[in-house]
């Protein structure tokens, strides 16, 4: 069964209220684009076949025209020969050929307005369809866009991010091991004797004297 009752409901529909009520809204609004495409076929069948209706009405018209000329140069024939009866005859079927042309020609304009209305519902129809597609690709981005946060919300606090973080304290913890075996190795080591520590001092000196002599040269060249 369809959303809409056709046209007049269409027409009138509110999307935001439709959308709002439905379990599915993408699902939603595609059963509506649905509905008002098919809906718009059959109002433009409905049009074609209205102008096709007209079109031979006015072919209708337009031999009983003929027709209404032929029973008239009937009836001056008659009553040049004399048969006032006949030509009566031929004027009485003149005018239900005139009478025919006169209901052709009403039945003609209430078409008219029934296509009038065709038009005005069909450019209706084509805005609601605009709409409503305009409607679905905002759902659809929407859609998109929660999908995606969904997917970083996994990806930073799901299984395979905690997995990752407990094997990075597992490395954390093997190196926080290995520096230790490296200072117990340290311990009780034999103390540095005088000709180790003079012998150290005498090397920082050097160092201190190139590092001064380095400093005298970059300031001269600034």
């Amino acid at each position: 069964m369809g959303i809409f009752s056709r046209t007049r409901d269409i027409i009138a529909a509110n999307f935001t209220d439709l959308l709002d009520k439905a379990e599915d809204p993408a699902k939603m609004i595609r059963m509506i684009i649905l509905e008002m495409e098919e809906t718009l076929v059959e109002v433009r069948a409905s049009a074609a076949r209205t102008i096709a209706d007209q079109k031979e009405m006015r072919r209708h018209i337009g031999k009983l025209g003929s027709l209404q000329e032929s029973w008239t140069e009937k009836a001056e024939l008659a009553l040049s020969k004399g048969r006032e009866d006949l030509a009566k005859a031929a004027l009485v079927e003149k005018r239900k050929a005139a009478d025919m042309a006169d209901q052709l020609g009403s039945e003609i304009a209430v078409l008219d307005e029934a296509l009038r209305s065709s038009e005005e519902d069909i450019a209706k129809l084509t805005g609601k369809l605009r709409e409503a597609r305009t409607r679905q690709n905002s759902i659809a981005t929407r859609l998109e866009s929660a999908q995606n946060r969904f997917k970083l919300r996994d990806l930073y606090a799901g299984p395979k991010m905690q997995d990752a973080f407990s094997r990075f304290e597992i490395m954390e913890r093997r190196v926080d091991m290995a520096e230790g075996r490296a200072d117990v190795a340290g311990f009780g080591a034999p103390p540095k004797t005088l000709d180790e520590e003079i012998a150290e001092l005498k090397a920082a000196e050097k160092v201190d004297a190139e590092l001064a002599a380095m400093k005298a040269r970059v300031g001269k060249d600034g």
